[in-house]
């Protein structure tokens, strides 16, 4: 047995989430790709069939009310909360993250007030969030500037209403620094708009005690919540009664059921709901937040240190040299829970990668990406995927 394998034992045994993984559904293979989606909670699928059967089968319309349809997105977003540092009662759940993006940017430039006519935006975004805020900039008269993260504080006068961040860049893992980007929108009296998508569920966010306005999220990725589920989105309780939604809905208005012809928001975080809630989906989002019951996010970020730190290690001691490049910074204050190699012919070695047993994924041109999900990843998982990547580079 090689040294980086028996590290893995001796690191899988003291590991205090271990016990988690088996609440997944899981096989043979080694699962890097929960960046991308999440692996399934072995309680949703009879979660699922109950909402179904029962919930949708017999009780039909009664349970919007016996069976708490109505209040769920609210509620949902209360089991979220703590994954992000937020306080009950400023998350609701519903919609696409990208949706949810354009409420946020809309309402921020609402919110920012007169004479500020400038958004910016993260310059190394995921696209869907570029092309919103493309269209919010439209809607609402502003002046679009791409600007890299860590130029953010440079930019930033007194005609900015807004900036768009990500996290953790999607391609790289690079983390970003939100407490001191953060403070920094909100000296230059801005608002700055967070998405979440891949640092939520996988490290701490402190959303309350780093005063961010605006937040938004998935669920798919580190939260488990199944593909499509619905997104989220955060509005600090200081701002609520500010908060003006783009996207008023009867399920937003303050009497949903009294189908007035003109619109009055709901109080707090609620007035960002829309239309008719996705039950069932949400629903089964709602079953797979149980595997965080007991879990601690300060946990989750030292196994997922370990883990990505531990395939660095496997992949200097097994991938021939020169072959890969580490994309992904070193440090742990700019590190989310991926790493990003470049490598010639990433697709292909992707490609053959999986069929080996280890999934991770690629983005164009030339980035192998690997997710490391601390509540199911193992380090025997690490060292076995770094281990297969060699074989398969050689």
């Amino acid at each position: 047995m090689s040294e980086p394998a028996e590290r893995a034992q001796k690191l899988d045994a003291v590991d205090e989430l271990a016990g988690k993984r088996a609440e997944f559904v899981l096989d043979d293979v080694v699962y890097l790709d929960g960046n991308s989606l999440g692996a399934l909670p072995a309680v949703v699928p009879g979660r699922v069939e109950d909402v179904v059967r029962r919930q949708w089968g017999e009780l039909r319309i009664r349970s919007w009310e016996e069976s708490g349809w109505w209040t769920a997105p609210e509620r949902i977003g209360d089991r979220i909360a703590p994954l992000v540092g937020a306080a009950p009662g400023q998350i609701v759940v519903g919609d696409s993250t990208s949706v949810n993006v354009l409420k946020a940017l809309v309402g921020a430039v609402r919110m920012a007030g007169e004479g500020r006519d400038e958004l910016l935006v993260d310059a190394t975004t995921f696209p869907t969030d570029g092309y919103i805020a493309e269209s919010a900039a439209r809607m609402t008269g502003c002046t679009l500037r791409p600007v890299a993260p860590a130029d953010v504080p440079g930019a930033l006068g007194d005609r900015t209403a807004a900036v768009l961040l990500n996290h953790v860049d999607y391609r790289t893992g690079r983390l970003h620094d939100l407490p001191g980007l953060t403070a920094a929108v909100r000296a230059a009296g801005a608002v700055a708009v967070w998405d979440l998508c891949h640092s939520a569920g996988a490290l701490p966010v402190g959303l309350d005690e780093h005063g961010v306005d605006l937040a938004v999220g998935c669920t798919y990725k580190y939260l488990n919540g199944g593909p499509g589920s619905p997104a989220y989105l955060y509005v600090r309780r200081e701002v609520q009664d500010r908060f003006d939604s783009p996207l008023p809905g009867w399920n937003s208005h303050a009497e949903p059921f009294g189908m007035r012809s003109d619109f009055e928001a709901a109080p707090g975080a609620l007035r960002g709901r829309v239309g008719t809630p996705d039950i069932l989906s949400m629903l089964a989002l709602e079953a797979a937040l149980e595997v965080w019951d007991g879990v601690s996010v300060e946990a989750v970020r030292a196994k997922s240190l370990a883990l990505t730190d531990f395939f660095l290690e496997c992949v200097a001691a097994y991938v021939p040299e020169g072959r890969v490049e580490c994309v992904t910074p070193v440090a742990h204050g700019e590190r989310g829970s991926q790493i990003a190699l470049r490598c010639d012919d990433a697709g292909d070695v992707m490609k053959r990668l999986i069929e080996r047993g280890v999934v991770g994924d690629f983005r164009a041109p030339d980035v192998l990406r690997f997710g490391f999900t601390p509540l199911y990843v193992g380090f025997a998982d690490v060292e076995r995927a770094a281990r297969v990547l060699a074989q398969t580079l050689a």
